[in-house]
């Protein structure tokens, strides 16, 4: 398959996923795909969590599901039933699987187990070079961070979600598996936004994980020593850690889009298409690839696929703000718990509200950073 019709770059959430929506549409039945990518059997590398009303495109694959969700801060802590939402987890081993056994169902999709030295685009297509080879593709979807290029600007603010787990499991029952720990802000702040991030799976078995938005990393030890105290100080002595993750996910508004051409789009993290207020990313994977598919069944020049929304701006407000006053992280995100309701949240999150309902969540943060966020960004 040296001239494919369409070459995927990687083969994460986001090349995975969009190579399992054309496989599934007889649209894509006459055209070659080439997916690349050093590591085709990834197991669980990654956990992926996201809100969603009723039943949902995934919900075979999931690992979890929980009906409430707990916020906690000094000055605001709560148990929220969250319905018709549900908070829902996959690990990435299970949906890897279930997404090759379509993808390899079809004779016309093939995998390399390659890296990408370089790419060129052409008049009509792109030269991909990679370790072993050299292909000409008419279209090139690109999920490979280049962090360089976003990261060589001071446009936009740069920070990172951060974080490592622990999976542990207890020999007594120690965990309410109806209610996900969304955000702990009870931890020690030193300066940053910090909170634990806690999943329990079943009564003797739980996700911890200390996460970060902040603009610098931390040593190991740091976290693991955050872990261990926060288990510590619930009462948690008797346990084994079963598994371990560690990750770092870009939190910036840089214009991602601008980088698309009429034969090269970058997807995922790459496209973009992390929410950049909050580092999640695996809904709005889900929306763009099939949002993708349907859009190059009837259009061929990708640097026509980006949307401007008004969200985007929202996200550079709050990103600029987090970003010159990381240690209010923790009473920003309690104020807007405790005066918006819990639904109205999640909608704005997945970008669905409409402007009344925008106006709630704008209002019911703390005015004065924001207020000279939005000042200094339009003047």
């Amino acid at each position: 398959m040296s001239n494919p019709d369409y070459i995927i770059a990687g083969a994460g959430a986001s090349g995975l996923m969009l190579a399992y929506r054309m496989s599934q549409d007889t649209f894509f039945d006459d055209k070659s795909v080439l997916i690349i990518d050093e590591v085709k059997d990834k197991g669980n590398d990654r956990t992926w969590c996201f809100w969603e009303s009723g039943d949902g495109e995934w919900d075979s694959l999931l690992t979890k599901t929980w009906p409430k969700i707990f916020f906690g801060s000094n000055n605001h802590s709560k148990e929220i039933v969250i319905s018709p939402y549900n908070y829902k987890m996959i690990r990435s081993k299970d949906f890897y699987s279930q997404l090759w056994k379509s993808i390899n169902s079809k004779p016309n999709f093939n995998f390399v187990e390659d890296s990408i030295d370089s790419t060129t685009e052409l008049k009509g297509g792109v030269q991909v070079i990679t370790n072993k080879g050299s292909y000409l593709c008419a279209k090139l979807f690109n999920s490979i961070p280049s962090t360089e290029v976003y990261k060589s600007q001071n446009k936009y603010p740069i920070l990172q979600q951060h974080f490592v787990g622990w999976f542990v499991r207890t020999k007594t029952d120690c965990f309410d598996d109806t209610v996900a720990k969304f955000m702990d802000f009870t931890v020690p702040q030193k300066g940053n936004t910090r909170f634990m991030y806690v999943l329990p799976i079943d009564k003797q078995t739980a996700l911890f994980e200390y996460t970060l938005f902040s603009k610098t990393l931390l040593k190991l030890s740091d976290y693991e020593d955050a872990i261990s105290s926060y288990l510590e100080d619930k009462g948690i002595s008797n346990f084994e850690i079963v598994e371990k993750e560690i990750g770092t996910i870009p939190m910036t508004s840089f214009k991602f889009h601008e980088l698309n051409t009429k034969h090269v789009l970058n997807i995922g993290t790459s496209g973009g298409w992390t929410k950049a207020s909050t580092g999640y990313t695996f809904k709005n994977t889900s929306k763009n690839t099939k949002a993708l598919v349907a859009f190059l069944k009837k259009e061929s020049d990708l640097s026509k696929f980006h949307k401007k929304s008004k969200f985007w701006f929202y996200d550079l407000i709050f990103l600029d703000v987090l970003a010159n006053h990381n240690d209010e992280g923790s009473a920003l995100f309690s104020s807007m718990f405790r005066k918006t309701n819990v639904k109205n949240i999640f909608k704005f999150l997945d970008e669905e509200s409409s402007l009344f309902e925008d106006f709630k969540i704008i209002f019911s943060v703390p005015p004065k950073r924001f207020t000279q966020a939005l000042l200094k960004r339009l003047f």
